[in-house]
């Protein structure tokens, strides 16, 4: 099958109609269905810039980086402060307190 025309066209609405119902499936399912599109734009992106699109390619990459860590930035929050947690903790633990 050659993706020309139509059947490109077919795939690109089968997958997007797919992504949109798996993200409809639930919390936590829909959240992991959400990274997917802006993994996917990366994706692209760096197969444009490798390939010779530089503008569009490096677009690409810059968009689905913002999408990625607007949809990631709970995540970071608790990551960071579990590590102020155990950085605190150490301090609190050393026989020689220096600060």
């Amino acid at each position: 099958m050659k993706l020309q025309g139509k059947n490109a066209l077919a795939l690109i609405l089968i997958v997007c109609g797919a992504l949109i119902l798996l993200g409809k499936l639930g919390p936590l399912v829909g959240w992991v269905v959400s990274l997917i599109v802006p993994i996917a734009l990366i994706a692209f992106g760096y197969l444009g810039i490798k390939n010779g699109k530089r503008l569009i390619g490096g677009f690409l990459v810059f968009l689905g980086a913002v999408i990625l860590i607007g949809k990631l930035t709970p995540l970071i929050g608790w990551v960071i402060a579990a590590l102020l947690i155990a950085f605190g903790i150490s301090i609190l633990t050393k026989k020689n307190n220096s600060y």
